[in-house]
């Protein structure tokens, strides 16, 4: 193996001690919360080319050396494996090459695993997976590739039609921790289990203490989101490092750039996001009030983060057809609690972001309706198509399952007013989750603690 790599392939030297020598495993054994994704379970032992997309710093990396871990315990030939970053490939003339020269170290019967991270630094990577999967050199393999655009997944859809192999899923998607997987991290699964259990309509509440700390774990959740960096932060420093907070900002700012973008249109962008965060907005609405003369080029920024995994672009929801309404206005959020705080911080910066900007913004009651209101909406866009309703009054989430939609008004506070309601009144099925320590109703509506709702979901 060219030696540039054998960091990250401790494996070889010795299979038994890889989790206490890899640079990822070791790091997250040392800290106060470890997480294995419910992911690690679903990746393949049969021969194909697959993507895991992700935004930057949620654990791709990791979650491969979970992986490797997994596969030697499963007694998988070290030898047969290895991990490449593609940060250290130039071309797909270099990746073929490589490919190759691996392939000829490894075992010529059975299964092997090439995994390589954060593929789309190679130029033209591609063009080497075909050649090498029409050559035949694929065919006990699996080519694990990820990337952190998620048009990764959409590319290799495209160009590898009849390549991929015959699994049922080929393209995984590592998204943030979700609340439910936090609740589980902090309290563990007996606790989760119980709460979860007594989410019929005929079960009792849970109890006081129960719901109690819940609550306590989502109003942590406003602070670190699903990001693991953040969350051990606050449980070993009792904050969320200047550090953190830069490294992942430094990241979607070097992507942007990357991909040709001008980083102080991206300033005026995410700037005009946040101070309309959660509302209904249009292209031409943010060009108004930006330097930028088009609205074409907000609305390339926006899809970009998107395809980043940074932005959640809600559509509003056309009911008689249950898909997306081309002309109406797009509501714009980030796709966890974190993300608001690091581009926040890059864009308004100050000494301490934790104690002069994160902590007051949670306390704020406004601000901390409209980020409870994106954790609801992009926790069930990672499961639903989801969209927003805009009638008399609007309607925060409304999900499609089962041939039907399934709206849900948000409102984190206490005090429920009969004429804000009148939209979501005109749904049978439709609940609010508030931020009431009991469930309930109010004229006919279902009421539900907004955590405990999050629960459902995995």
């Amino acid at each position: 193996m060219d030696p540039r790599f054998l960091p990250h392939n401790t494996h070889l030297e010795s299979p038994a001690k890889f989790s206490e020598r890899d640079p990822q495993l070791r790091l997250l054994q040392q800290q106060p919360h470890c997480h294995t994704p419910p992911l690690l379970n679903e990746l393949p032992n049969t021969a194909g080319v697959y993507t895991i997309g992700g935004g930057r710093q949620v654990g791709k990396t990791t979650l491969l050396k979970q992986w490797m871990a997994k596969l030697l315990a499963e007694k998988q030939p070290a030898n047969s494996i290895a991990f490449f970053s593609g940060e250290l490939i130039d071309d797909h003339h270099a990746l073929l090459h490589l490919l190759q020269t691996q392939l000829l170290e490894m075992p010529s019967k059975g299964m092997r695993y090439l995994l390589i991270d954060e593929v789309s630094y190679i130029h033209d990577w591609d063009k080497a997976v075909k050649y090498a999967a029409d050559a035949g050199m694929l065919e006990q393999v699996v080519l694990m590739l990820t990337g952190s655009d998620l048009i990764l997944t959409e590319e290799a859809r495209a160009r590898f039609p009849g390549r991929r192999g015959r699994a049922s899923k080929v393209d995984f998607h590592l998204h943030p921790l979700s609340f439910r997987e936090v609740v589980k991290l902090k309290q563990g699964e007996s606790f989760v289990s119980d709460l979860t259990a007594q989410l019929t309509q005929s079960a009792p509440d849970p109890a006081p203490e129960q719901v109690a700390q819940l609550f306590d774990i989502f109003n942590h959740y406003l602070i670190h989101g699903g990001y693991l960096t953040a969350i051990n932060d606050l449980a070993q420093n009792g904050r969320i490092s200047e550090a953190t907070l830069m490294t992942y900002s430094d990241w979607i700012r070097g992507d942007m750039v990357k991909r040709g973008k001008q980083e102080h249109y991206l300033r005026e962008v995410l700037s005009s996001i946040i101070k309309r965060y959660g509302s209904q907005l249009s292209w031409n609405a943010i060009a108004r009030d930006l330097s930028i003369d088009h609205p074409k080029t907000v609305a390339d920024y926006a899809l970009l983060l998107s395809s980043l995994d940074a932005l959640y672009i809600q559509p509003a929801l056309l009911e008689d057809k249950l898909t997306a309404a081309p002309k109406k206005a797009r509501k714009l959020m980030f796709n966890d609690p974190f993300i608001f705080h690091s581009l926040r911080s890059w864009l308004n910066p100050v000494k301490n972001s934790f104690e002069e900007q994160i902590i007051p913004t949670v306390e704020n009651p406004a601000w901390a309706g409209k980020l409870a209101e994106a954790v609801v909406t992009t926790h069930y866009q990672r499961h639903y198509p989801t969209y927003y309703i805009k009638g008399v009054n609007e309607i925060d989430v409304a999900y499609v399952e089962q041939k039907r939609f399934w709206p849900i008004e948000v409102k984190w506070t206490t005090q429920l007013r009969a004429h804000e309601l009148k939209q979501i009144r005109k749904y049978p099925n439709g609940r609010i989750f508030s931020q009431a320590k009991k469930r309930g109703e109010i004229l006919g509506i279902e009421t539900i603690p907004l955590p405990l709702g999050l629960l459902e979901l995995p």
